[in-house]
């Protein structure tokens, strides 16, 4: 029996592309960012469907599904409302966050749950969010609806992933105990950056790779250069010169952000993977021996998007925040795979049984 996938949230196809690689068939996904569908459709082979959550109905959803398909419904809400810096800042039932728009997309996912009625649901997002109101609230949708549910915060290199990565995941099933698989990784064989983008062709600050458009980085500044020339693997901005130390790090306030203008080290996972990550000065994003920030390819990479994954139409312009917000949006896509493969181990299981 065909198992067969709707991705809410879809954006450029993270969480499509790995639950594709796993053997599931994802037949369409939902945003409401068109900027999306080119990406989605071209790697996928899926249907990109833009529209607001809120406006998608069952009706919808069940249209993508084959007649006598396991139907698998997944998705990551967006998770700005619930990341720790949203929590670090305002307090746990702040009215800023539950006035924001993205918080109550949950219950959206939680509406189309109850009108579809899945075999299976898959939802992901930052481990922040099994702290609020609002996942209490999803929760009681699928325990009403008679759903088995699994949980738990994973480590994203336990499962290959090459960053420094913690997500939330949720799988929960109709008929039988749905369970997440076992870490496959360890400190001993994490994946590291080297071996994810080490034999990418060198390039300088604000160039671009002849044999690949995505494979370019932003220009830094000279007083940038001079910083980054200046700082070691692993290392900060500790490691300058005075004269090259920002004004923010002269200030007790800044004294502990000693990741900003990093380099990433060779034979160590690479930081979370934020939208950000194209720009030197936002974390420790300094390739570990170029003098450069990451390229939008190497920050592909570390998400685990295949190296041939178009993210651009042919010859259209694009803006590089543009793409490293979509890149770092994204679910990692061998998560995605991860969450296919615990899928189809319960399906097998219960087939047997």
């Amino acid at each position: 029996m065909q198992i067969e996938v709707v991705d809410l949230f879809c954006g450029v196809g993270g969480l499509t592309c790995g639950l594709n690689q796993s053997g599931l068939k994802v037949k369409a996904g939902f945003d409401i960012d068109d900027t999306c569908k080119y990406p989605y459709e071209h790697n996928n082979k899926a249907k990109f469907y833009k529209k607001d959550i809120k406006d998608v109905t069952g009706e919808d959803i069940k249209k993508c599904y084959s007649k006598n398909s396991i139907k698998v419904l997944a998705g990551c809400a967006p998770c700005q409302p619930f990341s720790q810096m949203s929590f670090k800042y305002q307090n746990y039932e702040n009215t800023k966050r539950e006035n924001d728009r993205r918080y109550s997309l949950l219950l959206e996912f939680g509406r189309l749950v109850k009108e579809v009625q899945p075999d299976i649901v898959s939802m992901e997002n930052v481990p922040k969010i099994e702290d609020t109101k609002v996942f209490e609230e999803f929760f009681k949708i699928l325990k009403d609806n008679g759903y088995s549910i699994d949980y738990k915060v994973v480590y994203c290199p336990d499962y290959g992933i090459p960053q420094n990565r913690r997500r939330f995941l949720l799988l929960a099933a109709k008929s039988g105990d749905i369970k997440l698989l076992d870490k496959t990784h360890n400190k001993e064989n994490y994946v590291t950056v080297r071996e994810t983008i080490g034999n990418l062709p060198a390039v300088k600050s604000g160039e671009i790779c002849p044999t690949d458009i995505l494979h370019q980085t932003a220009k830094l500044s000279d007083i940038n250069l001079k910083r980054i020339r200046m700082s070691k693997p692993g290392g900060s901005w500790k490691d300058w010169p005075k004269e090259l130390r920002c004004k923010c790090h002269q200030k007790e306030s800044g004294q502990t952000y000693t990741s900003v203008y990093g380099r990433m080290e060779w034979d160590k996972i690479a930081p979370t993977m934020t939208t950000q990550f194209y720009c030197y000065g936002t974390g420790r994003y300094g390739h570990p021996e170029q003098d450069r920030a990451l390229t939008l390819r190497e920050g592909a990479l570390i998400q685990t998007f295949p190296i041939d994954y178009q993210f651009v139409e042919p010859n259209k312009p694009f803006a590089l925040k543009d793409i490293a917000r979509e890149i770092g949006n994204a679910v990692p896509v061998k998560l995605g795979e991860v969450i296919g493969n615990s899928i189809l181990n319960f399906i097998k299981k219960r087939s047997k049984s």
